[in-house]
């Protein structure tokens, strides 16, 4: 995650910058993009009406409903002292003029009872978390793409060592603040996937990430789409968590190993799946 500069008020998100010293307006850009940047919105974490952090989220849907997924140490981190009681994400209005976007707010806490999702294996703590949308809250002509189970991985031995990977995300809140749209990052499999690296739920990738990045999706182009997959055409591998370090590394000789924790993305499965009290029983 990337710390902003504190303001009294939350940060403008529908006026950027355009960076044009002699105030001339840049026309916007009306041209398709690949669908796989319109899956990933830019995440806040706010307390109250300060700003907290920055950090990178996806959505993902399941039988019609839909979620942001992102980090858990983002929407709460004992460590860091990290309390945020809400979110904001940036949501596109027109899928030709990029420029069109709005922010949407959500509360992390319901009556003192906390409203996202996470989970844990015999590993440990999973560092994922996912909030459900309530669609009918959202602007009518939001542009959403999002994955769905049918863009998870099944067979392990379909994903190479090596593969090359894209990591799409917010890295120190960096964007395109014109268009509202996340930046890549390249990363490839540092370890075999579908073995849980030292006992834990994640893979390694190997890439340049960081802070912001949290809560990004990792993702390999799917070279055969099917009917459910053709409107997004991406695998969708794992949800990046943080860097990997030693602890024993010598800062002054040793550089970083430039590794991340990508957590296996079929704990999205569970985390999805309806409850109980969902469906009012």
């Amino acid at each position: 995650m990337n710390r902003p500069p504190i303001y009294s008020e939350p940060a403008p998100m529908g006026a950027p910058s355009t960076g044009n010293t002699a105030g001339d307006a840049i026309a916007p850009i009306t041209a398709q993009v690949d669908p796989l940047f319109l899956a990933a919105p830019r995440v806040s974490t706010f307390h109250g009406k300060q700003p907290l952090t920055n950090a990178s989220g996806f959505f993902f849907e399941s039988d019609d409903r839909l979620f942001l997924v992102t980090s858990r140490h983002v929407v709460i981190d004992e460590d860091t002292q990290h309390f945020p009681d809400r979110l904001e994400i940036e949501l596109h209005l027109d899928a030709a003029n990029l420029t069109r976007s709005t922010g949407f707010s959500m509360l992390l806490y319901d009556e003192g009872e906390a409203v996202w999702r996470q989970g844990k294996d015999s590993g440990g703590e999973i560092d994922v978390a996912v909030i459900e949308l309530d669609r009918s809250a959202l602007p009518s002509e939001s542009v959403i793409r999002a994955f769905s189970p049918a863009h998870l991985t099944t067979e392990f031995n379909d994903v190479h060592p090596g593969e090359s990977l894209l990591v799409v995300g917010f890295p120190l809140g960096f964007h395109d603040a014109l268009h509202h749209l996340p930046v890549l990052r390249h990363a490839v499999i540092a370890s075999p996937y579908g073995i849980r690296f030292q006992g834990q739920g994640y893979f390694l990738t190997d890439a340049r990430t960081h802070r912001g990045t949290s809560g990004a999706a990792v993702v390999a182009r799917d070279p055969n789409p099917g009917d459910a997959t053709a409107a997004l055409p991406w695998k969708l591998l794992g949800v990046h968590s943080a860097r990997m370090d030693m602890g024993d590394r010598d800062l002054v000789l040793d550089e970083s190993l430039g590794l991340n924790c990508a957590w296996y993305a079929d704990i999205l499965l569970t985390l999805t799946e309806p409850r109980e009290h969902d469906a009012g029983t």
